[in-house]
């Protein structure tokens, strides 16, 4: 039987933000953890896509980088003030300072770290991606971990996203998740998963 403790274990409210680089599965890991959460999943590219009114993409090649990635900063700006959900996010979202500061303010930010051999062969299988459009795909891969490891680094949370089923690095995500959101969780779970929402049970 759930005990809930209203002053510990009550559920925050902080959205659960999803970082690392392209390949890592956040969009795939944010839809099932979503499910197993019972909370909303929201991709920040699509809603830079929505807004914008056209792709990721397509901005890149009109307005550059820059521009996408202002727009990028105000959408997780807005994201993040808002009720409770699960947001994936680009994997260079995380390096505006300000962003950072939003996401630690207002949520609580997990970082899918992926070694270099699982990003290059999930990103082989997708052609839409600005920074790799371009160049030996391995070699940008690992410039970017270089460049951008240090500061998902400071991330409240690390799991790693490995080669199998992404069902695993959402059970190690709720194996990590503060207790408020397994509460959550629990409270919210579909009849006959109870035991899928924390696998140490």
């Amino acid at each position: 039987m759930l005990q809930t403790q209203a002053t510990n274990t009550a559920w925050t409210g902080k959205a659960i933000v999803l970082i690392g680089l392209m390949g890592a599965g956040k969009t795939t890991v944010g839809r099932r953890l979503a499910q197993r959460m019972r909370l909303p999943f929201v991709d920040a590219d699509h809603e830079i896509e929505a807004a914008a009114g056209m792709t990721v993409a397509d901005i890149f090649e009109r307005f550059g980088e820059a521009h996408f990635r202002d727009g990028e900063r105000r959408v997780i700006a807005r994201l993040v003030d808002g009720a409770p959900k699960i947001i994936a996010t680009g994997g260079g979202a995380f390096m505006n300072v300000e962003t950072r500061a939003r996401i630690r303010e207002r949520g609580v930010s997990i970082w899918l770290k992926a070694e270099i051999d699982i990003l290059v062969k999930r990103c082989a299988r997708r052609s839409n991606r600005p920074l790799l459009a371009n160049g030996d795909l391995k070699a940008t891969l690992t410039r970017l971990m270089s460049e951008r490891y240090p500061v998902y680094a400071e991330a409240d949370l690390t799991v790693m996203s490995v080669d199998g089923p992404h069902d695993a690095v959402v059970d190690q995500i709720m194996q990590s998740l503060p207790a408020a959101y397994h509460d959550y969780a629990r409270l919210h779970a579909k009849p006959g998963h109870a035991h899928a929402v924390h696998p140490n049970e």
